[in-house]
């Protein structure tokens, strides 16, 4: 600014939630539980990719930017990946373990692209904004005895050694639907309205790969 066993706890005035400088902004539409939902098992996802809004833009009078730099600068460089409403996007955050890794895309900007490399130093728990009805990612039919959203948290790793674009990656996407290629089902086009999505350990290590190159 941000997704299999998970570990809910519920939020009271008594526990300290990680600190946060600014709010950020999940990306997907709300969808309904019955759609898209993604079942987690042991043979799930190591890897991940998680999309976040590093331009200002403000909503209810909450600016929704969030960047690899302002995750940095967070205390310990951590921060919880609140914010997500879309079904299959939380299922994938559900999913995720302690010490998996996650590039960090920036998105609604020009151009878009994976700017660096974050840590799931937490799994996932109850995100307390879908109660606060100040916040813009309040839920009013999320019930605190039956919350429907998660988060986790990330803590900065570093940056990739360049900025990996979203056209880039677009062209290597194409040429590997033809061809057979490590990114021919990239989630990040084949199930483009996730703000967290499945990275699988041969597209990892490709793009990783892609960072030490010059852009084709």
């Amino acid at each position: 600014m941000f997704l299999t066993s998970y570990s809910c706890r519920f939020i009271s005035s008594s526990i300290k939630m990680p600190p946060k400088a600014r709010k950020r902004k999940a990306l997907e539409q709300v969808t309904t539980p019955e759609e898209n939902v993604a079942k987690s098992s042991d043979s799930g996802p190591s890897h991940w990719l998680i999309k976040s809004e590093p331009e200002t833009r403000m909503e209810n009078g909450v600016d929704l930017r969030f960047s690899f730099q302002d995750l940095k600068a967070e205390p310990d460089s951590t921060a919880f990946w609140d914010g997500v409403r879309n079904y299959s996007a939380r299922n994938n955050m559900r999913a995720m373990k302690v010490g998996q890794q996650a590039f960090f895309y920036h998105s609604n900007t020009k151009p878009p692209g994976i700017i660096g490399i974050v840590d799931i130093v937490k799994e996932a728990y109850v995100d307390h904004t879908q109660f606060d009805p100040k916040d813009p990612h309040y839920d009013a039919k999320s019930m605190k005895d039956n919350p429907k959203w998660s988060m986790v948290d990330v803590k900065y790793v570093r940056p990739t050694s360049r900025y990996i674009p979203l056209d880039e990656l677009k062209r290597v996407h194409l040429a590997h639907k033809t061809s057979g290629g490590p990114l021919a089902g990239l989630s990040l086009f084949t199930k483009a309205r996730l703000s967290v999505m499945p990275i699988s350990k041969e597209e990892w290590d490709f793009i990783l790969d892609m960072e030490n190159q010059e852009k084709k």
